[in-house]
């Protein structure tokens, strides 16, 4: 019993000791750490008590913001949030010495900090927001924030535009350390910062974010052998803008001109209709030319679209000149051989009457009531004949010529033809559309 009394006096006695030589001060924790006076070593040698292991330095990056991708240049402009951790082996402490001080502000100045850079990186160095403190944990972890509005440069593929799907690498690489001496990793799985991402996305513009993929390798180059740390970000266009100010247009266009064909030949109607569809094609050509790279490989669908629908609607304009000319060509041809028998009909008219009246002029006075009769009779025969004449000449003019076939059979063939093109094309854009 006594010596479990002297027990209880013994660590009472040393809690009361401890408690009256630890330190609950700032001060006290940096004089510990040897950091109230200028270390250099601290500043430019890597924190590692044998050299020949290795930093490991964990980045997190998160999406606050993606404000647009240009076509032309190739670039992506976001906003991202990243975040490194290491160690240091020399900057430790026991919290529980310093009153449970679990972490320290200290200058970047002071200490070592990994030199990470974006491989992409287009964007001018005022963009980049660097926190000017660095946190310390007691097990020697370190950790520091930056914010940027980063714009990298990424591969576009626009053969489904405006359905596309980009997937752009924002790769992290150190500028002088190889993997001798630095290794690149991530503190949080793909998934996690994927949710970090979408829950703090202020903008998103007209892209959707789908997935971030992380991938940690190495990279050998012609002087040295690199870690690098790839962040796969894929994004979704919203195509819903496009539709309606583009596609929609332009396939209304080219139903416009299949309904054309219904149009009557007269009057130059129909012609100067297709000509202004033309000319409407070829605005939204020029707005297209404004979008997509001329730097382009593979032609995109949508190009691909504009192109033929002006193809079709600029034959449709060529097959309309030609049904015109073999019509004007016909009528041309029905004139001329109207005016000659209307010419040879007067003629003979002209001749009958000459001839009766010579008749009428050597005719004796008792034949003369006879005679009389014989010339009416010789007038009324040529008048009805001159009738029938004009009625069978009506008809005839009614009756179309081989021109006017012709040119009839031309339109139809072309329309049917044309209407074939005009489905296998939309059921080839479809199906490349939807394709995955």
């Amino acid at each position: 019993m006594a010596a479990l009394r002297t027990l209880q006096f013994l660590a009472l006695i040393a809690g009361v000791s401890s408690s009256q030589f630890s330190d609950c001060s700032y001060f006290g924790l940096l004089n510990h750490l040897n950091l109230t006076s200028s270390n250099s070593l601290l500043e430019i040698m890597r924190p590692v008590k044998n050299w020949t292991d290795p930093t490991l330095v964990k980045v997190d990056m998160v999406l606050y913001g993606i404000l647009g991708l240009d076509e032309k240049s190739q670039t992506v402009t976001s906003h991202i949030w990243i975040t490194k951790y290491w160690m240091n082996d020399f900057l430790t402490w026991n919290s529980s010495d310093f009153c449970g001080i679990d972490e320290l502000f200290l200058p970047r100045s002071m200490l070592w900090i990994p030199d990470i850079i974006i491989k992409q990186d287009a964007s001018d160095s005022g963009t980049i927001a660097d926190d000017p403190w660095v946190t310390l944990h007691p097990s020697g972890l370190m950790v520091t924030f930056a914010r940027q509005r980063l714009t990298f440069t990424c591969n576009f593929n626009l053969y489904k535009f405006p359905f596309d799907v980009q997937q752009c690498n924002i790769t992290f690489l150190s500028m002088g350390a190889d993997v001798r001496s630095l290794v690149l990793g991530s503190a949080r799985n793909d998934s996690t910062l994927l949710k970090l991402s979408e829950q703090f996305m202020i903008t998103q513009g007209e892209w959707n974010l789908i997935e971030i993929k992380i991938v940690c390798t190495n990279m050998t180059s012609v002087e040295r052998n690199q870690s690098i740390l790839v962040y796969m970000v894929t994004l979704e266009r919203r195509p819903f803008l496009y539709v309606i100010n583009f596609i929609i247009p332009m396939v209304y266009l080219l139903v416009l001109d299949l309904g054309a064909f219904f149009l009557s030949e007269s009057g130059g109607d129909k012609l100067s209709f297709k000509v202004t569809l033309l000319l409407s094609i070829s605005v939204l050509l020029l707005i297209l030319k404004d979008i997509l790279p001329s730097t382009e490989v593979c032609l995109p669908l949508i190009a691909s679209l504009c192109v033929s629908v002006f193809t079709l609607v600029w034959l449709s304009v060529l097959e309309t000149m030609l049904v015109n000319f073999l019509t004007h060509l016909d009528d041309v041809c029905g004139k001329n051989t109207e005016s000659s028998t209307d010419a040879d009909r007067v003629i003979k008219q002209e001749a009958n009457l000459h001839k009766a009246d010579e008749e009428y002029g050597h005719v004796k006075p008792e034949e003369a009531p006879r005679r009389d009769a014989d010339l009416l009779r010789t007038i009324l025969d040529e008048v009805k004949s001159a009738q029938q004449k004009t009625e069978s000449q009506k008809k005839q003019k009614m009756k179309p010529g081989f021109c006017r076939k012709l040119a009839k059979i031309v339109d139809i063939l072309f329309f049917l033809l044309y209407f074939l093109a005009v489905l296998m094309l939309m059921t080839y854009i479809c199906m490349a559309w939807v394709e995955f």
